[in-house]
């Protein structure tokens, strides 16, 4: 199977348009402050606008059946759209993982099941920040161990009743890998086509950070002791066992690893393979995706070795408290928001983001310019 043929198949992702960037730039230091005062919330608007003027952009062409040629894009006055934030939604997927069976994490997978319960009753602690920033929440079953109840208000999209242990034969197929990026488009389909224009992607599963350390190893060609870390908390010993058992996943399968995707098969959680779909799908629709932690971070190393013009649309919400994580930011050219030693997963430092994503909108929309405010321009 050649590269990126599961990916090419099922996403078309281009890059954002750069048409704009100098009206975009001028409004941005046209406001009532000196050039770059405003930090990463400038940078940040730039993107956002970007990424929103593209996807308008396309849509008028799309509407109109005109080409560039006819004069399609000129017709968008860049810098009299405003900004906006419509229906931001938090996909929160979670599953099971075979490795945690071996001793890889303090706790057993049943925990995964017993967080996703919490999560449905509203009290954990991604419930509590997408409650207090205005995140709708969704939380998806993407392979925990025991089928949740038809009624349980969770996202059927399961792939199995967790993973293989990657140390002893692949996670899952790549006709899993498939079906995880299948099913991840049509769900960011049905939130785009209801007026989301922002997705944050979170996580629930024992075992993950294994998976995830495994997945930053193979595909950045790096020694697993630089991408393992202490997830949930683990002491020496567990730490020990953690890096043995991901090396040994690895030395068993590196003869296998001909492409991006048969290296997710091999190493992945089901979760996110999911979260690696949904990155790719919303990239196709020109939306922004807010990347939390390590596991979805992982998840976006993954979509950006099949799509690299994903990044034009990937938030990276902070740096997590995870050894690995800040490396493989660094890897991605990636300046996360916020830095708060944060170590939980679920979305938490998704969630915490969004205001300042929301201050780098309303700057951009509201802010007067110095010929508004009648103030001097001093830079």
């Amino acid at each position: 199977m050649n590269q990126q043929s599961i990916a090419q198949s099922l996403f078309s992702v281009t890059a954002a348009s750069r048409q704009y960037d100098e009206a975009i730039e001028h409004k941005i230091n046209q406001k009532t402050k000196p050039l770059g005062a405003l930090g990463l919330l400038e940078s940040l608007a730039m993107q956002i606008a970007r990424v929103q003027y593209s996807r308008e952009s396309e849509l008028s062409n799309t509407l109109l059946n005109r080409t560039e040629s006819a004069g399609t894009e000129s017709s968008l006055n860049a810098t009299h759209l405003p900004l906006y934030i419509n229906k931001p939604t938090m996909l929160v997927f979670a599953a099971d993982h075979g490795i945690a069976a071996y001793g890889v994490s303090i706790a057993p997978s049943e925990v995964t099941t017993q967080m996703v319960h919490n999560f449905i009753h509203g009290g954990a602690a991604i419930n509590v920040f997408c409650r207090q920033v205005g995140f709708a929440l969704e939380v998806i079953d993407c392979g925990i161990l025991q089928p949740l109840a038809t009624d349980s208000g969770v996202v059927n999209q399961r792939l199995g009743a967790g993973t293989q242990a990657m140390h002893l034969q692949p996670a899952m197929s790549l006709t899993q890998v498939r079906q995880g990026f299948e099913f991840a488009k049509r769900l960011v389909k049905r939130h785009v086509d209801n007026g989301t224009s922002i997705i944050a992607l979170g996580e629930m599963g024992i075992g993950n950070t294994s998976a995830a350390a495994a997945l930053m190893a193979a595909v950045l060609n790096l020694d697993v002791d630089l991408c393992v870390g202490r997830g949930t908390g683990i002491d020496d010993a567990t730490l020990t066992k953690k890096v043995t058992l991901i090396n040994q996943a690895i030395d068993l399968h590196r003869n296998e690893f001909t492409s991006i995707e048969s290296i997710l098969a091999h190493l992945g959680g089901f979760e996110i393979v999911q979260m690696t779909g949904a990155i790719l799908a919303a990239a196709e629709q020109k939306i922004l995706v807010v990347i939390d932690g390590f596991i979805a971070t992982a998840a976006a190393l993954v979509a950006l070795k099949l799509a690299p013009h994903s990044h034009d649309y990937l938030v990276f919400a902070h740096q997590s408290h995870e050894q690995g994580h800040q490396l493989m930011l660094q890897a991605l050219q990636a300046t996360p928001l916020l830095s708060l030693g944060l170590r939980l997963g679920e979305g938490t430092g998704a969630a915490l983001a969004l205001p300042l994503i929301q201050g780098a909108v309303n700057f951009y929309n509201q802010m007067a310019s110095f010929d508004d405010a009648g103030v001097n321009n001093v830079v």
